[in-house]
């Protein structure tokens, strides 16, 4: 299943480059560190990753926690917010945190950012009917072998391999 909408011009969205790997090679933050949540959402061995405005990349579903917001209550917003979808929160299990420094978003307004990210996962039996948001040009299931031919968002796709890698193992627990 695949969930399209046409993006007009104008878009109020960052536009936002990703950087993963040595902090030395990306741009020096400017902002605080940012804690943000994200859903490995998995169907029949399918991923679900979304086509985001901001990068014209595929990434994971989730953002920023609020102030007063745990990980697990941004992921449960974030998911209605983005697809539509409500889900009991514990639903989700806790898989890991990444948290290198070189995890970094450097926004064209200028800001540059460290990112935290709670990573969570979620089954679903069927794939459900889905909304897409405006932080959204598609949804897509993605198979392993399909993965390897789209452009995933640097600081999402070591997420994206440890999980088809590592799976459920308590290995990717310990990340």
């Amino acid at each position: 299943m695949m969930v399209e909408r046409n993006c007009p011009g104008g878009s109020t969205m960052a536009i936002v480059t990703f950087y993963n790997g040595d902090p030395k090679d990306a741009p020096k933050t400017t902002m605080p560190a940012h804690l943000g949540a994200n859903a490995v959402i998995t169907c029949k061995n399918r991923l679900l990753l979304e086509k985001r405005s901001d990068s014209d990349v595929w990434g994971l579903v989730g953002g920023g926690c609020k102030k007063w917001e745990t990980g697990r209550q941004a992921i449960v917003r974030e998911v209605y917010e983005e697809l539509g979808l409500r889900i009991a929160p514990e639903r989700f299990r806790k898989l890991a945190v990444y948290d290198n420094p070189g995890r970094i978003a450097a926004f064209r307004d200028g800001s540059v950012w460290r990112m935290v990210i709670v990573v969570y996962a979620l089954e679903l039996e069927e794939e459900p009917e889905m909304r897409i948001s405006r932080e959204s040009k598609a949804l897509r299931f993605f198979s392993r072998e399909e993965i390897g031919s789209i452009q995933i968002a640097v600081t999402h796709a070591d997420i994206v391999e440890d999980w088809f890698v590592k799976g459920k193992s308590s290995a990717f627990v310990n990340k």
